[in-house]
């Protein structure tokens, strides 16, 4: 299934902006959207990635003002409720998260979701990168935590 829409949490976002890596988003997807509590999560503090979202055109900001019971109930951050409350009901959007508590709400639910690394193995198949080994370096020195055991993974589904 090819995933045109996406719907993004904040500490995927987080680390994309910080780490140069934002620019693949707009190039693998059509629809980009933010709930507005992740917006609001990255821009209230003064860092870099604040400032980047603030400039970024591409993202579309959607109001999730209903957490889906059965989302509410794995009593997740507000920013991966309304993602994946937002994913429950539109169900053409990807969830693009990483927290481990969401992918496993997600899993259980059957939302369809894509993490930060699995974002440059789309890439590297869809010939925008030439290698991930770089990117994931990026998002380690972005502050995102990836094991040895992940990072072999990710490597070996695109061959490196």
């Amino acid at each position: 299934m090819s995933i045109n829409r996406v719907i993004v949490n904040s500490s995927p976002l987080i680390v994309l902006l910080k780490s140069q890596k934002t620019q693949l988003i707009p190039q693998l997807f059509a629809e980009i959207l933010v709930p507005s509590g992740v917006f609001e999560e990255i821009t209230t503090k003064d860092d870099v990635a604040s400032t980047q979202l603030l400039n970024t055109s591409w993202i579309q900001r959607v109001e999730v003002n209903t957490i889906a019971p059965v989302v509410a109930a794995w009593d997740l951050g507000k920013g991966e409720s309304q993602v994946l409350s937002f994913a429950l009901k539109n169900t053409d959007f990807a969830a693009i998260i990483d927290d481990r508590a969401a992918r496993r709400c997600a899993q259980a639910l059957s939302i369809n979701t894509i993490g930060t690394g699995g974002l440059l193995i789309l890439a590297k198949r869809r010939g925008l990168i030439p290698s991930i080994s770089p990117g994931i370096q990026a998002l380690r020195d972005a502050g995102l935590w990836l094991s040895d055991t992940l990072v072999n993974l990710l490597k070996q589904q695109v061959g490196e």
